[in-house]
């Protein structure tokens, strides 16, 4: 499982301004990994041609031993005809329901299920989002800020148990989250603004794993490391 980018470039068709220039990486096998860097930057641009979204573009994209690309993003809306447990029971493929019910309990979300998506609150809305995505079945899921609004500590416990349960998918992840790209990827592709030169410097976070059935806490000297490693790619 690999996927590589070759010299992309791309620019906005209907005014010219270029977005990606020369970028080249490679990241292999599953687990964790992002693409981080300011607004503006191309992240989502990016995420949108490795998925299919954008053909336009030039240069190389290869996506070895990936098959099926999903893309889960922030803010996505859901039908509000029923209530979301009949909802997520309707999405999910047969044979696949005992997973549904592990996801639901460990995003919290079994008190929610009689509500309607449009009653939810936003990180309760990304959260049924991303159950939806994730009892599909997939070789890629991109999840762009796919956890905003959700508190930190939830969102910790939902990486993990996701770094756990799906040991051989692919995660790409688009976040401003800087402490949390640093402490659970494993690849990261640092974008900086374009400014006429070469983009993007692929950088290791600390790929961060549950133990046993507690969440740990990164070691704090590594940590700040990482993050200032980051921050001094922009």
């Amino acid at each position: 499982m690999q996927l590589t980018c070759d010299n992309l470039s791309f620019q906005y068709p209907n005014n010219g301004t270029k977005v990606l220039d020369r970028l080249s990486f490679t990241i292999q096998g599953p687990g964790f990994h992002a693409v981080f860097g300011p607004s503006g930057a191309g992240k989502t641009s990016l995420a949108r041609i490795i998925a299919g979204g954008i053909s336009e573009f030039q240069g190389d994209l290869q996506r070895t031993g990936i098959t099926t690309i999903l893309y889960c993003y922030n803010l996505e809306r859901l039908p509000g005809w029923t209530n979301i447990g009949k909802l997520l029971q309707e999405i999910t493929p047969s044979g696949r329901a005992p997973l549904l019910e592990e996801l639901i309990a460990v995003f919290d979300l079994n008190d929610l299920l009689d509500s309607r998506f449009p009653q939810l609150s936003m990180g309760q809305q990304n959260r049924v989002n991303l159950i939806r995505y994730l009892v599909q079945d997939f070789d890629l899921l991109i999840l762009d800020e796919s956890l905003a609004n959700v508190d930190e500590k939830l969102r910790q416990t939902i990486l993990l148990h996701i770094k756990e349960r799906f040991p051989d998918k692919m995660f790409l992840a688009i976040s401003h989250n800087l402490m949390e790209i640093a402490t659970f990827c494993k690849d990261i592709m640092v974008l900086d603004s374009y400014s006429g030169g070469e983009q993007g410097r692929l950088l290791q976070g600390m790929d961060l794993q549950r133990k046993g059935a507690e969440n740990i806490s990164p070691d704090r000297k590594k940590l700040d490391a990482v993050m200032l490693e980051i921050m001094n790619a922009w």
